[in-house]
């Protein structure tokens, strides 16, 4: 089992940060291995969406379909796919850390199968570095607008 949660504060307030990190949209330019994000459902975020992206990861290009499972704007979204080598859940919260500041957790939980399971504290280690990553560019694309 992997579970990885990493965290950042970013100097906007919490509407501005959830808004921005939770369309799939942005996804390509804060996340440093995914290359492209497609709506398969009508293009409004609520239980039940579809997103399918296409990412790299450990030299693999990896393909998935995001389901939406739970959102509740501002404060939390979740994301679970039952594809691929990496079933896996993504989860972001957004809580306020001061005056127009942001406090977000990214965690990624899952059961790595086949050539992904085999790797285990490898797989662990670089998610927390590509998150840790994915949140700095997150920061910095939304401090300097």
């Amino acid at each position: 089992m992997v579970d990885v949660v990493t965290t950042i504060t970013v100097d906007r307030p919490r509407g501005q940060v959830s808004a921005y990190a939770s369309d799939p949209a942005n996804a390509p330019e804060w996340y440093v291995n995914i290359d492209s994000a497609r709506w398969l459902t009508e293009p409004v975020l609520e239980e039940g969406s579809r997103v399918a992206f296409s990412a790299r990861f450990l030299g693999r290009t990896l393909s998935y379909v995001y389901e939406i499972v739970a959102y509740n704007p501002s404060e939390r979204l979740v994301m679970r796919t039952a594809e691929g080598p990496f079933p896996m859940e993504t989860s972001y919260s957004w809580a306020d850390a001061g005056p127009g500041a942001t406090r977000m957790e990214l965690r990624n939980t899952g059961q790595p199968r086949g050539f992904f399971r085999i790797l285990g504290p490898v797989l662990e280690l670089s998610m927390r570095k590509a998150n840790t990553k994915d949140l700095q560019n997150l920061k910095r694309l939304l401090e300097s607008r």
